[in-house]
């Protein structure tokens, strides 16, 4: 470009540039799904029928498009891994098996790693589907199944760098990977198997006995609200379960609690009574408190404290009887909210 332009015209320049880069590869993905037809199915159905596991392949900048799709194919329900072309015709492609599909990447359709391995994989009793943007290359033509992911041109102004190409073999591999996903019945819950360490995990298979907190204070209903508040103070909690006799008290007792004393308790007692010294806690709790079996999922606690306006809930064991305690700061801790 003519260095003589000013700095203004040199952005303006870039932002052009950028733009028609965009507007390029998104041309070259439209026309792609213009295009999908019989050969994807064929795909999806080929992988479907397999016994095996998805071995994607390819070299180069096709190389670390093959590596996104094998991860993205791995995470949504099928069984995938990336072998590098070139390191499979020096042993690696040991990692390929009987009943295995193999998916080639190669924009031009004529790479020498790929065309080694091909036959060795066929005489394995594998199978090919091709990710290429010339279906008559020799890669298509030996392929099982031939994806078409050809582009009109690449969004480098010299027509050389692989951008448009490459844009295109991912959103295919996308497109694959998700329809596998869909015919698999791929939910959020296996989602989340394969996802433990993210936000959509930890809502799905964190529970509430995992976040509750089981050391939980406890007062009778006919003692003064003093004593409660402090209970309350030591438990951290911001709440204390109330009981009708100290022959109850206690999780896993028989005896259900009568009620449950919180901080917003406190305030509205206090608004409405003034000296609470001599009040017996049973005037200001809440009764029948609301409660949620300790085998439920955490996001579903944090439904229920939304929908009924509470920061803290009871948790129960399957035969209704106390087992814990959760508050809203459990849940922020465990990153469930």
């Amino acid at each position: 470009m003519n260095q003589t332009l000013s700095a203004t015209d040199r952005n303006n320049h870039a932002l052009a540039m950028g733009r028609r880069v965009l507007e390029i590869e998104a041309a070259a993905v439209a026309a792609l799904a213009l295009r999908l037809g019989d050969e994807f199915k064929a795909a999806v159905a080929l992988i479907l029928e397999t016994h095996g596991r998805v071995i994607v392949s390819g070299l180069g900048k096709s190389g670390h498009v093959a590596r996104k799709i094998a991860a993205t194919l791995a995470s949504t329900g099928t069984p995938a891994y990336f072998v590098h072309a070139a390191e499979a015709v020096h042993g690696d492609l040991g990692m390929i098996t009987h009943g295995d599909v193999l998916v080639a990447l190669s924009n031009s359709g004529e790479n020498d790693e790929l065309l080694t391995i091909v036959p060795l994989v066929k005489r394995l009793g594998g199978r090919l589907i091709a990710i290429t943007g010339n279906a008559a290359s020799s890669l298509a033509q030996a392929a099982d199944v031939h994806l078409d992911a050809r582009v009109d041109q690449e969004a480098c102004p010299l027509n050389l760098a692989p951008t448009a190409s490459t844009t295109a073999a991912l959103a295919l591999g996308d497109a694959l990977a998700v329809a596998l996903l869909d015919a698999r019945g791929f939910g959020e819950e296996d989602f989340a198997r394969s996802h433990p360490g993210g936000a959509l995990g930890r809502k799905l298979l964190t529970h509430v006995s995992d976040v509750m907190q089981t050391n939980v204070p406890s007062v009778i209903m006919a003692q003064p609200v003093p004593i409660a508040l402090s209970a309350m103070t030591q438990g951290g909690m911001g709440m204390v379960v109330v009981y009708a006799d100290a022959a109850s008290t206690g999780t896993n007792a028989n005896a259900a609690p009568v009620g449950i004393f919180t901080d917003g308790d406190l305030r509205r007692a206090m608004a409405r009574l003034g000296d609470l010294r001599t009040i017996a806690v049973s005037d200001v709790m809440t009764p029948n408190p609301r409660s949620i079996e300790a085998r439920r999922l955490a996001v579903e606690a944090v439904e229920m404290m939304e929908m009924h306006k509470v920061n803290q809930l009871l948790v129960v064991d399957d035969q209704g009887r106390l087992c814990g305690a959760l508050n809203m700061h459990d849940l922020f801790r465990a990153k469930v909210v």
